[in-house]
């Protein structure tokens, strides 16, 4: 039976439960709960999912107006549409036409933009809006901010040093601008005539430290002897066989590994492309991990930190450890990269093995999944070989 104002008026909740939900027909009912609250909700479902959506609270919001809320919802939802999304994004697109200023937009942008995105790197693109582009734009009118303001908060960063960030300051504000072009806040980007080389200096790129091929064998056979922690040893000795980027080696964990397939796979959320990334382990690769495990039983991580091992070891460990060996300055984690590409190179591999090894590859997620799993067993064949070339290059002077 439908309700009434009168039931409406005196539904109580019964003693020992929560709420108590009243149908009034068509999906809709009201919801009583045990502090004596009373909600208008209705029932529907859409794309095969059953969902709910919020009517209004009684009586503030009457029978008879509930009743026009779940028509005019069913009027949406017989069109195709859902009723509750609807309504979300409508509320969603009035938030951001109440943000007039630059700060409020940029936050409506980043809680829509952060989604997909990693934590770690969702919250240092906030700080660094809050620390470089808030305290020159944030209270302005979005519709005030012309292409010269851009460029002076820019020149701003710039003047300290800090071009990268400068230049990604002006690319994040540029998305900025187009969420609001799109929400209907401005009706022109001045981003869009703007681009950080018409203004900021350019940079000369630098390539990461490295040996010459002819040190190479030295450095393996100082890695073998060295006397300081036995994870660093190990963690300087996988990178050489597999020449991941330091990141991505420090933060390894073994629910990754499989070593009766002698393969890691890396997940994109640890992945510069946040694309994910197999790496085929050749024997040494894996007699290295069969002394990892021994070191760390019961833990999650390969390397853990060595005062709290439930985070991994700190990104400057390696660094610090071939400067000890003697090559400060002359060697990085990451050279270990570069060391591979090179010499690969000039043995004759094909670049887009080892592009591919090297996860250089494509943007387009497809596509790289697609070289992935073609491309697998050549890059196996080339890893192993890689690892046979270490340990005769290795043997050669100190064997």
């Amino acid at each position: 039976m439908p309700l009434t104002k009168i039931a409406c008026d005196r539904a109580t909740c019964p003693p020992g439960k929560f709420h108590v939900r009243l149908a009034d027909g068509l999906g809709m009912y009201l919801e009583v709960t045990a502090a004596g609250g009373k909600y208008w909700r209705i029932k529907y479902r859409h794309a095969g999912k059953e969902k709910r959506m919020a009517l209004g609270v009684y009586p503030a919001v009457s029978l008879a107006k509930a009743r026009k809320k779940r028509d005019k919802a069913r009027n949406e939802m017989a069109d195709g549409d859902d009723s509750g999304q609807l309504r979300r994004e409508a509320k969603f697109t009035r938030s951001i036409l109440d943000a007039t200023t630059f700060e409020k937009v940029a936050l409506q942008w980043w809680e829509h933009w952060k989604g997909p995105r990693s934590p770690r790197h969702a919250e240092y693109v906030k700080r660094r809006l809050q620390a470089d582009v808030f305290p020159a734009l944030g209270a302005r009118s979005m519709s005030s901010i012309t292409a010269p303001q851009l460029l002076a908060m820019a020149k701003r960063i710039e003047s300290r040093g800090a071009l990268d960030i400068a230049k990604r300051a002006l690319q994040t504000c540029g998305q900025i601008m187009r969420f609001a072009v799109a929400h209907g806040v401005i009706e022109h980007n001045p981003c869009a005539a703007v681009r950080s080389s018409d203004a900021l200096r350019p940079r000369r790129k630098e390539n990461y430290a490295r040996l010459d091929a002819k040190e190479v064998p030295e450095l393996l056979r100082k890695i073998e002897a060295y006397q300081g922690s036995a994870y660093t040893r190990l963690g300087m000795k996988l990178m050489a066989y597999t020449f991941v980027r330091t990141g991505e080696l420090i933060g390894a964990r073994w629910e990754e590994f499989d070593l009766a397939e002698a393969e890691w796979r890396i997940p994109a959320t640890r992945m510069k492309m946040r694309i994910p990334h197999i790496v085929p382990l050749a024997p040494q690769a894996v007699e290295v991990l069969q002394a990892l495990q021994t070191l760390t039983t019961g833990r999650s991580l390969l390397f853990p930190g060595e005062r709290d091992h439930e985070r991994p070891m700190s990104n400057n460990t390696i660094l610090a450890a071939l400067k000890r060996m003697g090559y400060a300055g002359r060697m990085t984690g990451h050279g270990f990269r570069g060391m591979a590409s090179t010499i690969l190179h000039e043995e004759g591999y094909p670049h887009h093995l080892i592009e591919l090894q090297l996860a250089h590859q494509e943007r387009d997620q497809v596509a790289a999944a697609y070289n992935h799993a073609t491309h697998l067993a050549k890059r196996r064949a080339m890893m192993c070989a890689w690892a046979a070339h270490l340990d005769m290059l290795r043997k050669r002077v100190g064997g």
